[in-house]
This record gives structure tokens, C-alpha cells and sequence, in this order.
């Protein structure tokens, strides 16, 4: 049993689950004002299922396919896929399977979200071979989290909504405008590997300055978002939280780089949380 435990926690630690807190809330978030409210449990059920083997497949795939870099990188070179506690083999079937369960949870959801969920799979896929040709990972990162929003309305409306688009173009650029500050930690290692990224191209001044200019513009159509839903105060106002939670997060970041792991994980966790909430809270005073 103690074998199997420790399997289960190094899988965990090869996906880190807890970051799921970054797409979960806006799955949520779009299903709420999809539905005008409680969606029921059946949905519940089936968008967490399909929330977390989306991502178990797109992070399974990351760090199958990164296996070679992060032997070579300081910072990775602990991680499951490469110190020996998982082989390619299984970290492969666990990605395969995931993505079959992602097929499977979208079928049961609608027809529409089981026809979506083949080219869902594909962006979620070309994340871990971007870096290798383009600059852009940052930006096929942030497409992937900002597919959530959209899942979330297919499995209520079986539709694709205007202001669902706002969303997800706000969290496009929230995911990767915030990947672009947690980059900054490998520059060095991406310039030294040829790897292609942001900063590793154009410096760090020029990824602070597009990472803000991304967090702005998520603001903006999160504010579209809420205008166009029809949503009250509440809303608007976790627009205005978020706004003043991410520029705390640069703060942090151009204040000192070593801060960098606390800007990624506790600002954007908690912001996506607030989100949620506040969402809730408008649907309840209305």
C-alpha cells in the first residue's frame, strides 16, 4: 500500500495538481453565468473531471516531453520524470489515459464539447514543443488555461457565448503574462540551450514591459466580460480587485526576481479564488 501511496504523490508532484487553481475558478466562473447560477452536480462532477485530465494530459505530455532539459536545468532537475521515480513509459500511459478520460467526460457532457475536446487536446499538446521553435509558448500557454472559460459555457449552453470569448481572452492573457514572469527565473539556462522564450530573446526590461502590457489588457476584456454578461457591482469589482492584485504581483517581481516563485503561486492563486467568489456573490445578490 505505502508503494502505491508513493507512486500516487510522485505523480502528483510530476503534474502539481495544486496548480489547478489557476483554470478551475474560470470553468466555474462560466458555468455560473451560463446557467444564471447553480448548474447542478452532474456538472460539477463532470467539468472537475474534465478540468483536472486536461490538465494531467497537457502537464503528463510537459514533462514527458521536457525530460532531456529538465535533467540539465538546476532547478528541475528533481522533478519525477527525470530523477528516476517515474519512466517515460509510465509517465506516457498516464498521459494517454488522462486524455482518454478527457474524451470520454466531454461526450457525457454534449455533443459540441465532445467534438471540441480533439483540437482542446491538440493546443493542450503543442505547449511542450513550442519553446523548442517560438517565443510564443507564453502565449500557447496562456491559449490553453483560456480554453476553461469556453469549456465552461459548451457544458451549459452547448454554445459559444460573446462574453465567454472576453473571459477567456482575459485569462489568455493573464496566464501568459504571468508565465512570462516566471520565465525570467531560466533566462540564463534558455539562452545557454537555445531554448526560445521571451526573455531569453529580448531581455528582461522588454518581458516586464509586454508581461504588464498582457496583465492590462487582461483587465480590459475581463471588463468587457462583465459588461457584456450583464453582471452587477460585485463583478465589476472583482475586475477592480484583480487589477490591483496584479499589480501587486509586478511589484513583487521588479522589486526582487527572488520573489518571483511568490508572485506566480500566491498572487495568481488567490486572485483566481477572489474572482470566484465575487462572481458568486453577484449571482446571489441578483
Amino acid at each position: 500500500m505505502q508503494r502505491y501511496i508513493k507512486k500516487l504523490k510522485d505523480f502528483n508532484e510530476l503534474v502539481m495538481f495544486e496548480h489547478s487553481i489557476f483554470s478551475l475558478p474560470f470553468i466555474f466562473i462560466a458555468m455560473i453565468v451560463a446557467a444564471d447560477g447553480w448548474f447542478g452536480f452532474t456538472l460539477l462532477i463532470l467539468g472537475v473531471f474534465a478540468a483536472i485530465s486536461a490538465r494531467n494530459f497537457a502537464m503528463g505530455l510537459n514533462r514527458f516531453a521536457d525530460r532531456d532539459i529538465d535533467a540539465q536545468n538546476p532547478r528541475t532537475s528533481s522533478r519525477p520524470n527525470v530523477d528516476g521515480r517515474l519512466d517515460a513509459t509510465s509517465i506516457m500511459i498516464f498521459t494517454l489515459v488522462n486524455a482518454f478520460v478527457f474524451v470520454a467526460v466531454a461526450y457525457m457532457i454534449n455533443s459540441l464539447a465532445f467534438y471540441l475536446s480533439f483540437p482542446i487536446l491538440a493546443v493542450l499538446g503543442s505547449y511542450s514543443y513550442f519553446k523548442r521553435f517560438s517565443s510564443l509558448a507564453h502565449v500557447v500557454l496562456g491559449i490553453s488555461l483560456g480554453l476553461a472559460p469556453i469549456a465552461g459555457v459548451v457544458a451549459v449552453l452547448a454554445e459559444i457565448t460573446p462574453w465567454s470569448v472576453m473571459l477567456s481572452l482575459g485569462v489568455i492573457f493573464w496566464v501568459a503574462g504571468f508565465d512570462l514572469l516566471y520565465s525570467l527565473q531560466d533566462i540564463e539556462f534558455d539562452i545557454e540551450k537555445g531554448l526560445h522564450s521571451i526573455p531569453s530573446k529580448y531581455g528582461s526590461d522588454a518581458t516586464l514591459f509586454l508581461s504588464a502590457l498582457f496583465h492590462m489588457l487582461t483587465v480590459v476584456f475581463w471588463a468587457l466580460f462583465v459588461w457584456m454578461a450583464g453582471l452587477g457591482l460585485f463583478a465589476f469589482f472583482a475586475v477592480i480587485l484583480s487589477a490591483f492584485m496584479l499589480s501587486y504581483e509586478h511589484y513583487l517581481v521588479r522589486k526582487d526576481f527572488t520573489k518571483i516563485d511568490r508572485a506566480f503561486f500566491t498572487v495568481n492563486g488567490y486572485l483566481g479564488i477572489a474572482f470566484f467568489i465575487l462572481i458568486v456573490l453577484d449571482k446571489v445578490a441578483t
